[in-house]
């Protein structure tokens, strides 16, 4: 496996990403990056971004979570962010980067984790708290949920599938403004740009909309299929946080409030914004978390 790393200048100076940069060591010879913000002994709360952002999508919610006593880690899944990227496609796959993640989690030693995940932090983070119960408190999904290839996918997906895999032109700041109802500023579309200085830091970019289970035939509709298993039998808390905007993931919310023991009961709510509600509505989206966090104290 030939392994990418992107040179630490590309993100001196990021508008609003002021975070001392950490790294462990998720796989043989790949260094996976995370924020580390608030009291290191407090509760942690992990934010998991997804496809194609880092945990720079988070710079906003991280410090209103870390000054509310929390201990917040924001990873940069392998190939995107400060962490390493593989080179080719074929590096990457749903299981490899749950091994990846498993590894992080198991650096770290972190349980009684808030879990906050969007995207494909969704489809990684729902599979990590099925396959580790134990080492999670509670879970909060934006925009986001676990597929399993029993249903059809939207147009939407199946066009960005296409483009993502066979257009030579992947702009990730004008992705990512697409998912996003506010207009970004250059300096924000640049920091996007900035894990990827060539078109072979982004394979994994280009893997990930494969890597959704769009058949039973999939390799990863087995695992996925087990990890429901478990979140159907799921009491600990479950709140959904999705925006009004995403043509993608609407109606999953309800899907998992219907499924989930544990989301029922719960404060669920619908923010204002596109894919990206990290973008359109941090502060309510910090909220949320603070809010969940603390009810559960009280309780």
């Amino acid at each position: 496996m030939r392994i990418l790393r992107t040179d630490e200048a590309r993100f001196r100076g990021l508008a609003d990403y002021p975070f001392t940069p950490n790294y462990v060591e998720a796989g043989p010879g790949l260094r996976m990056h995370y924020a580390d913000e608030g009291p290191i002994s407090a509760e942690p709360v992990v934010m998991l971004h997804g496809e194609p952002s880092w945990s720079y999508l988070y710079r906003h919610m991280i410090p209103l979570v870390a000054s509310a006593g929390h201990r917040v880690l924001a990873p940069d899944l392998i190939g995107f962010g400060k962490s390493d990227k593989p080179a080719a496609i074929e590096d990457y796959s749903y299981d490899r980067h749950i091994t990846w993640l498993s590894n992080w989690l198991r650096t770290l030693q972190l349980k009684n984790i808030t879990l906050v995940c969007q995207n494909w932090g969704s489809l990684l983070g729902l599979r990590l708290a099925a396959e580790h119960p134990d080492l999670f408190r509670r879970i909060i999904v934006g925009n986001g949920t676990l597929p399993t290839g029993e249903t059809s996918v939207p147009a939407t997906f199946t066009l960005w599938k296409a483009f993502a895999g066979h257009s030579p032109w992947l702009p990730i700041g004008r992705l990512v403004q697409l998912g996003t109802e506010r207009t970004l500023s250059k300096a924000e579309l640049a920091a996007y740009e900035a894990p990827f200085p060539s078109s072979e830091h982004k394979a994994g970019v280009r893997a990930f909309p494969r890597l959704v289970p769009i058949s039973e035939d999939h390799p990863a509709s087995h695992a996925n299929k087990a990890a429901w298993q478990v979140l159907e039998k799921w009491k600990k808390p479950f709140i959904t946080c999705f925006s009004s905007g995403d043509p993608i993931t609407r109606g999953g919310d309800r899907h998992m409030q219907r499924r989930i023991p544990g989301a029922h009961g719960q404060p669920h709510i619908t923010l204002q914004g596109g894919h990206f509600l990290q973008e359109d509505s941090p502060e309510d989206f910090a909220r949320i978390i603070i809010d969940a966090c603390k009810s559960e104290l009280a309780a």
